[in-house]
């Protein structure tokens, strides 16, 4: 019987321990913000408790007497870290965009605006790739992913990206399945010919390795109906919104969705915005907002040139959409959870429980804004998205007011 009641008594104090060390272990503790997280369809005022860099709890009134810092997120939005669908961030000291001065280092410019992840869009192929996760991927605190381009040396521009003979589906799959965390699809674009090869390998590839087909465009002699035609379900097409000499517009001369556009999207084909420098007008994504084609995600097209347009970053994106109508909660699913995804990346774009704790904390101010499209038009607006603070794996990378910040205390004047 003693035996029995010191085993109990072991057990109680054994788990009243592990209790005690669960309350105590809260590192950031952000209090009163207002949480959309549509995965879990969270949608209110919540407490969200971060220890060890994951999500330890979202719920209301949390307490704060074991947490090593609180913050207060009153009047704030509170989202899973941001994912921009569509960079180019193979920054290196080659002209051009692989492995070149085109492209922008993540860091420069995703977490001052709450972004967490980017995919990169096919700027390296398998040739190039472990060059660009060694300089890239593995130095940024931003989460780089990628879409891995079936020309094999990536974006190296004319004629070397047109070169059939290095696009290599069963390599190109190969080298996706040595990197499954990392390489989340295949793109496709840059290519000026008139024959189906390069396309349909770029799909071959993506059918070997499971992962979607990202159609970056650029293929002028291509038909968009017959590229609509050939991609499946859960392939991707950016530059959805834009007029352009390269392209098919997804409007026809009426302003009307072309009926193989609602096909595609009835097949389940997303479309992301691909803004960039030249590939994102008013003209075309209102009315087709209007008629029901909205994106599925928010990417950018970051380069360094895009930056320094009308695209701006992807909240610029988000917020111009927020003033064409969308409501926050939508902009936020598919700046989230939507574009998680689409990369397959079910384990990001959400505040569950031991999910890893990306945080974007973000304030919609309040007065006369202008956003720019590609073309120069202008649209105002009385609504913009900013970052207040993110958080990377539980770790303050961005802090615009210094929320996380000690107060700082006048010293008194040394009299000497």
């Amino acid at each position: 019987m003693k035996t029995v009641s010191v085993i109990a008594f072991l057990f109680f104090t054994f788990f009243a321990s592990v209790q005690t060390g669960q309350a105590q272990k809260i590192d950031i503790l952000l209090k009163g913000g207002h949480v959309i997280d549509p995965k879990n369809k969270i949608d209110s005022n919540m407490d969200v408790a971060i220890t060890d860099g994951k999500i330890l709890k979202v719920a209301p009134n949390i307490s704060a007497n074991n947490a090593k810092k609180v913050m207060d997120a009153t009047g704030f939005f509170v989202t899973p870290g941001l994912i921009d669908l569509h960079t180019h961030v193979f920054v290196g000291s080659n002209s051009g965009f692989a492995d070149g001065f085109s492209c922008v280092s993540p860091d420069d410019i995703t977490l001052k605006a709450g972004i967490t992840t980017v995919v990169d869009a096919g700027t390296s192929g398998w040739r190039n790739f472990p060059v660009f996760k060694k300089q890239v991927i593995d130095r940024s605190k931003t989460r780089v992913l990628s879409f891995l381009s079936i020309a094999g040396s990536g974006m190296t521009g004319f004629p070397s990206e047109e070169d059939v003979n290095d696009m290599d589906s069963r390599m190109t799959a190969l080298v996706i399945e040595q990197f499954p965390h990392i390489i989340v699809g295949v793109k496709i674009g840059h290519y000026r010919g008139s024959e189906w090869t390069p396309f349909d390998r770029a799909v071959e590839a993506a059918r070997i390795a499971n992962v979607p087909l990202f159609v970056e465009c650029h293929l002028p002699l291509l038909p968009l109906e017959g590229i609509l035609d050939r991609l499946r379900s859960g392939d991707i097409y950016t530059h959805s919104f834009c007029t352009a000499s390269d392209r098919m517009c997804l409007l026809d001369e009426q302003g009307k969705i072309r009926p193989y556009v609602l096909e595609a999207q009835k097949k389940g084909v997303r479309f992301d915005v691909g803004h960039g420098g030249g590939m994102f007008h008013f003209a075309i994504a209102v009315p087709a907002m209007e008629q029901g084609l909205l994106p599925d995600s928010f990417g950018s097209d970051l380069d360094r040139f895009s930056m320094n347009s009308g695209m701006k970053n992807m909240l610029d994106i988000m917020s111009k959409y927020l003033n064409m109508g969308m409501s926050i909660e939508d902009v936020v699913f598919r700046a989230t959870w939507n574009s998680a995804t689409s990369v397959k990346r079910e384990d990001l774009g959400h505040l569950s429980e031991g999910a890893v704790a990306d945080i974007a904390v973000l304030s919609v101010r309040k007065g006369s804004f202008g956003f720019i499209d590609a073309g120069g038009n202008r649209m105002a607006g009385d609504r913009k998205l900013e970052a207040e603070l993110t958080i990377r794996e539980g770790d303050v990378v961005w802090d615009q007011n210094g929320m996380a910040a000690k107060e700082w205390e006048k010293k008194q004047v040394a009299k000497f």
